[in-house]
């Protein structure tokens, strides 16, 4: 019942990776909140943890995220003149 895709499999786990990529970077931001609200109550630990962690896990994180966006962006822009070209010379 449903339609075979077309997308190589590399690309779905790709994407897979990179929603739980968004995940990591969402669940860190909440962590850093919580240990913001935390630090003015007096309590260090979290924020400890979250400083520890900032540099092997959320800078990559973020930055995969970013990498991301860019990549997608300019894969875009890349089939939309792909496109526009092939139904150009078409006509």
């Amino acid at each position: 019942m449903s339609k075979p895709n077309n997308e190589p499999i590399w690309k779905r786990w790709l994407d897979r990776v990179l929603v739980l990529n968004v995940f990591l970077v969402i669940a860190g931001a909440g962590w850093f909140a919580v240990a913001i609200i935390g630090s003015s109550q007096g309590l260090e630990a979290p924020m400890r943890v979250f400083m520890r962690l900032w540099e092997p896990l959320f800078t990559p994180a973020i930055g995969l995220l970013m990498g991301a966006a860019v990549l997608s962006g300019c894969w875009s822009w890349w089939q939309r003149r792909v496109q526009r070209a092939g139904s150009d010379s078409g006509s």
